[in-house]
């Protein structure tokens, strides 16, 4: 299982340390780095660097790792927007971009910006055809164009095109909706973790709905969203998990029975190796190692032990 870093930079970052921590995930080896994209998490004085602005910097500041949008709200840009984005960043990356795309959902963001947040049954359908347009973009359609009730493209041969296939992320927590369109159109169908019969549930639903579109579902990545409390020993892992609750403001046992109840990775490492097997058995081909902090609260040294336990599984 591919393990890769995803950070929250609407918590708190500059680009600064955003650079410092993709070099170090790309440094660590692993597969990808990833970040959200939010303009807010409730407090607009906590500074915020724009998703997509910053992974061009990251492209051209960075080696190897594959960078990561987990995702891009439909909200904020016109689909023609994104396509042409996410395929100059497959270029100044050297086709390391991956491009994540959804709904949008933070209520407080797009209201204190003055975005429109669409009803969610509209939304889907933003969705569905934001993605028909950027695959039509990437040559990636069977026609040339495209023409929907919200978009249309009439452009032929859109330039430039990623030099690969650039890979698009559909994630979500819904049983159908989004599993159906990750099936229809995605590279990689990812979600946050849960137990494993809904896993299994809504996998089973993105394999049939590829299956309709005539794509091969194996050739889908299953993906999921982690945060991590790991120790080395019991007495490591209980003083780290001391620690993150005194910060969060709850006792130790209800955090750990928060992460527990939601299948997240808590525990010593060899308890982190065995969630991961667990994982990579029911068929998710990589993990994403959550940080929902302020950049500059996120320290290595205590993640690096924790994601090579992982690593081993």
């Amino acid at each position: 299982m591919d393990i890769a870093f995803m950070v929250e930079p609407q918590v708190g970052g500059s680009y600064a340390e955003l650079l410092a921590l993709a070099r170090w995930a790309d440094e660590t080896g692993l597969t990808a780095f990833a970040r959200s994209d939010h303009y807010l998490d409730g407090d607009a004085s906590r500074p915020a660097t724009d998703a997509l602005t910053s992974i061009g910097g990251l492209a051209r500041e960075t080696t190897n790792i594959k960078l990561t949008v987990l995702v891009t709200p439909l909200t904020f840009r016109h689909p023609a927007v994104i396509a042409k984005t996410a395929a100059t960043l497959d270029e100044m990356s050297g086709g390391r971009f991956e491009l994540g795309v959804g709904t949008g959902w933070m209520e407080t963001e797009h209201a204190q910006f003055g975005m429109e947040l669409p009803d969610m049954r509209t939304r889907f359908s933003l969705l569905f055809e934001t993605l028909a347009f950027i695959r039509t973009c990437f040559g990636r359609e069977e026609s040339d164009t495209y023409r929907g009730r919200h978009y249309h493209l009439d452009v032929t041969d859109v330039r430039p095109r990623p030099a690969g296939k650039l890979p698009i992320i559909v994630g979500g927590g819904g049983p159908k909706k989004t599993p159906r369109l990750a099936g229809r159109f995605a590279d990689e169908y990812n979600m946050f973790m849960t137990d494993a019969a809904t896993l299994a549930s809504r996998v089973a639903v993105m394999r049939r709905a590829a299956t309709e579109a005539g794509r091969d579902p194996d050739e889908i990545l299953i993906s999921m969203v982690s945060q991590v409390i790991g120790g080395a020993d019991e007495a490591e892992y209980q003083e780290r998990l001391g620690a993150l609750a005194a910060r969060r403001g709850v006792e130790p046992q209800e955090l750990e029975a928060n992460f527990l109840s939601r299948g997240m990775f808590c525990g010593t490492h060899e308890r982190l190796a065995d969630r991961a097997a667990e994982l990579a058995g029911l068929g998710v081909g990589r993990l994403y190692v959550q940080q929902f902090a302020p950049l500059s609260a996120i320290d290595t040294t205590q993640l690096g032990p924790d994601i090579a336990a992982i690593g081993t599984a």
